[in-house]
């Protein structure tokens, strides 16, 4: 990490003033970066079509990405029409689950459903999983069941989770459960924290990683302290485990012991495992069976979900295997683009956390995000590179004039080398410097 200050406006090398994720990018990996393409932004001042529309920047970035020879960034989903991401469940189906069986129908247990549940609670060693159509359901219905069963509806949860900031408060409108917080730093509570919180609590949420805060985590001694403390407490321990999948190598532990530190744990299907949608909740037999009425009531009991279910077959099978893989090679891409950004002379910047603890990271850099958006699709566009994928300024921890992007290392990433990093963060740096010097210019 470089901090030397100051450095809020301008462009990253010389200081002029300055104007969700795809695992393929649906493009090949194993091209040059140096050809010029089709689709740049033109001449010198111009505003390239659609910048201003939401809608049309997001097609302009898909299409860049399309065209790509090389993606670095991973995300999850988008960039594929319909038709190919058919044609791609399709392909990997046949390897995941028999096709000549019966669709589900409300996700009986004898179908496509119920085996995704059986393979889910065996990866993570629990008795019994079950199948939710979103993850904000499936953290509902939990919390909601324990606060019923412990007779406190005061969760303890941080500030910056997945609860707080991205559920529109579902706990307490649609639960009547309210939140308490430890911590308000940018990091996991500690066991001190936890055990000193001033009021009695039913449940601990604990989001493993922590994704605002930059996808960090404990390291195994901090985590089970801080589950000791909310036993002590005479609290329960909810994993909101969203990217839980990824987070063995960081804690040097297979899945099933690190679920078994909590009373119940919540997983993802398409953050990391490339899934089309859905979620599940995993635990014991009774609370399992407990959190199947509450989805009912909740909506979650849906006719047929075979799509989701067979995608995260399929993710199960491929997906997660590879992600140590992807976890080690964060490390290489994040030290090179912090090497990369340092000989480019960016005056600021941050790579955080450094090294990774999962295959996620954040970027920070000194310009408004609206500016490197357009750096890196000019980018893409014109040396057939994407490096980065959308920048924004989150807030309220954000000031003016400072942008963030998120890093995910996914299979199109493990052909970078450390060098090819290191240069195409200077064509990026470049552009940046070039774009502001139009805008400053026209």
């Amino acid at each position: 990490m470089r901090d030397v200050g100051g450095g809020g406006t301008g462009s990253a090398g010389e200081g002029s003033r300055g104007a969700e994720r795809d695992a393929s990018g649906g493009a090949a990996e194993d091209g040059s970066a140096g050809a010029v393409r089709d689709g740049s932004a033109g001449a010198p001042g111009d505003v390239p079509a659609g910048v201003g529309d939401p809608a049309a920047e997001r097609e302009r970035m898909f299409a860049a990405i399309r065209a790509s020879q090389r993606v670095l960034a991973g995300s999850t989903g988008g960039g594929e029409t319909v038709r190919e991401r058919m044609e791609r469940l399709r392909a990997d189906a046949p390897a995941a689950y028999d096709l000549d069986g019966w669709t589900d129908v409300y996700g009986n247990d004898d179908g496509i459903v119920g085996e995704l549940e059986r393979r889910t609670a065996e990866a993570l060693g629990t008795e019994a999983a079950a199948f939710f159509p979103t993850g904000t359901m499936a953290q509902q219905v939990a919390l909601r069941c324990w606060a019923g069963r412990t007779g406190n509806a005061t969760v303890a949860g941080h500030p910056m989770s997945h609860l707080e900031v991205h559920e529109r408060d579902a706990y307490a409108v649609v639960s009547g459960l309210r939140m308490v917080h430890p911590t308000s730093a940018a990091r996991p509570a500690t066991a001190a924290e936890v055990y000193d919180l001033p009021e009695p609590f039913g449940t601990l949420a604990l989001e493993l990683p922590l994704r605002d805060a930059g996808f960090v985590l404990p390291s195994w001694d901090e985590l089970t302290a801080v589950v000791a403390a909310a036993r002590e407490r005479e609290a329960v321990v909810h994993l909101d485990g969203a990217r839980l999948w990824e987070c063995g190598p960081h804690f040097g532990r297979p899945l099933p012991e690190i679920a078994a530190l909590a009373d119940s744990v919540y997983v993802s299907y398409y953050k990391s495992l490339d899934g089309i949608s859905g979620a599940a909740l995993a635990g014991t037999e009774d609370f399992i069976d407990e959190a199947r009425t509450w989805r009912h009531r909740y909506g979650g009991q849906l006719f047929q979900q075979w799509p989701a279910a067979l995608a995260a077959l399929i993710g199960l099978d491929r997906e997660l295997p590879r992600l140590p893989e992807y976890v080690a090679h964060a490390q290489t891409v994040a030290r090179a683009l912090g090497e990369g950004l340092a000989d480019a002379g960016v005056p600021w910047f941050r790579v955080h956390p450094e090294p990774p603890h999962t295959h996620q990271f954040q970027v920070w850099l000194p310009h408004p995000s609206e500016l490197l958006n357009e750096a890196a699709v000019r980018q893409a566009e014109e040396t057939g590179t994407t490096l980065f994928r959308r920048w924004s300024e989150p807030a309220p921890a954000c000031p003016p004039g400072v942008a963030m992007t998120e890093v995910t290392v996914s299979a199109s990433a493990l052909r970078w080398t450390a060098p090819e990093v290191r240069a195409a963060v200077g064509e990026f740096v470049a552009l940046v410097g070039r774009i502001g010097e139009e805008r400053v210019g026209g």
